[in-house]
Parts: structure tokens; C-alpha cells; sequence
């Protein structure tokens, strides 16, 4: 299992564009990839589940992926939240 927690910089959080391309990243992984905000977790693959986290600038948020591919899953997620 792979973990790490992260900030958000993009300016409108994990809103439309960042979440869709946070989702389309993680789908291409077996890996099962969870984000966690204040106690709520969400399904990296699903895009209702990660807007309703309602992330915004500069609140952190922990991922989590566990699976065959987590290592590289993992570094995708974490460079793909970077990107935005």
C-alpha cells in the first residue's frame, strides 16, 4: 500500500477539469486509488465521488493506493494533482 498526503494549489481545487483528469489518470490503473478529506473518502475513478470531497486551495488531502500497479499508480496520482 502506497500513501501520502498532498496540497491542493490549483485555484479551484479539485473542481471540474483537475477531477476529471485526476479521474481518467487513475482509471487507467488496476490499483484501487482513495482520496481522504476530514474523514471522507472518495474513489479516485469516480468523478461525483472526488468533487463531492469539495477540495479546495490549500486544504491537503491523503491518497491512498493499493494494488499490483500502486507504485506507479501512485507517483501518476501525486504528478497529475502537481500538474493543476
Amino acid at each position: 500500500m502506497e500513501q501520502f498526503m498532498i496540497t491542493i494549489k490549483n485555484e479551484t481545487g479539485l473542481h471540474a477539469r483537475p477531477a476529471t483528469q485526476l479521474v481518467r489518470k487513475a482509471a487507467l490503473f488496476c490499483s484501487a486509488i482513495k482520496i481522504e478529506k476530514e474523514g471522507k473518502t472518495a474513489d479516485a475513478k469516480r468523478l461525483l465521488n472526488v468533487m463531492a470531497l469539495n477540495v479546495k486551495k490549500g486544504e491537503s488531502i491523503k491518497v491512498t493506493v493499493e494494488g499490483t500497479d500502486e507504485k506507479a499508480a501512485a507517483l501518476a496520482i501525486k504528478e497529475i494533482i502537481e500538474a493543476y
